[in-house]
């Protein structure tokens, strides 16, 4: 059976609707400099329109990236995870973003909470353990919610803390915090959920590593990112 396309009742071709996806999650930009920057291109859309191709496609893109990548990841030898979360504002109250990193920088999961107790830290390790199975290391900082957890779930014999051990995933909440100010923060539980699962699968596709490379390998991971990323949710 013939597979359909998402971009069937779309008068605008999928290319375009990439571009100003990408665009969008991927820099730190507002939607209505997306459309300036497409317009500068000789693309005429509207910020609303950049707006709905992000919620309606970004989740569609995102499941496709992790899809393809999950399953490779199981397959790593002496994988360590960090782990860590965040404070993020929604209408003035604080929310938390608990994020696992593993330890080459690719992002692993995201889940907002509105605390960060002993249930929370538990329904984040075992959504991250169901996608990706078991890490030989997890490392935290020294919040009692991730050992109480971890002795739930019989883990506790791979916690691993330090002083400066968790830098890896305090270096990862960087691009979310840029992000997160060219949006002028969030509004909704939900659509910080929803977004933060989003850039977290797009930065991981096109996060190269440019410092461990030569110049001719970065170019070639950029160009089969850029590659992978055109041809998502193909018919």
């Amino acid at each position: 059976m013939t597979k359909k396309s998402p971009f069937r009742y779309f008068r605008t071709s999928p290319e375009i609707i990439r571009l100003a996806v990408m665009m969008y999650i991927r820099f730190p930009l507002s939607l209505r400099n997306v459309e300036d920057l497409l317009h500068e291109r000789g693309i005429d859309v509207s910020y609303e329109s950049v707006r709905f191709w992000w919620q309606r496609f970004g989740p569609k893109f995102a499941s496709e990236i992790r899809k393809k990548r999950s399953q490779s990841m199981r397959c790593h030898s002496n994988w360590k995870w960090h782990l860590d979360e965040m404070f993020v504002k929604i209408n003035c109250e604080r929310h938390y973003l608990w994020r696992a990193v593993d330890h080459e920088g690719e992002v692993l999961e995201s889940y907002v909470t509105k605390t960060r107790d002993k249930k929370a830290a538990l329904k984040f390790l075992k959504k991250s353990l169901r996608r990706y199975g078991r890490a030989d290391t997890i490392v935290t900082d020294k919040l009692r919610s991730y050992g109480a957890a971890m002795r739930e779930i019989g883990n506790a014999g791979v916690q691993e803390t330090g002083r400066w051990l968790n830098n890896r995933a305090e270096n990862s909440h960087l691009p979310f915090r840029r992000r997160e100010r060219a949006m002028q923060r969030f509004r909704r539980l939900r659509s910080l959920q929803k977004f933060a699962a989003v850039h977290a699968s797009v930065l991981n596709l096109f996060n190269s590593e440019r410092s461990l490379y030569s110049r001719s390998n970065f170019k070639l991971n950029r160009a089969a990112a850029l590659a992978e990323w055109r041809g998502l949710c193909a018919a």
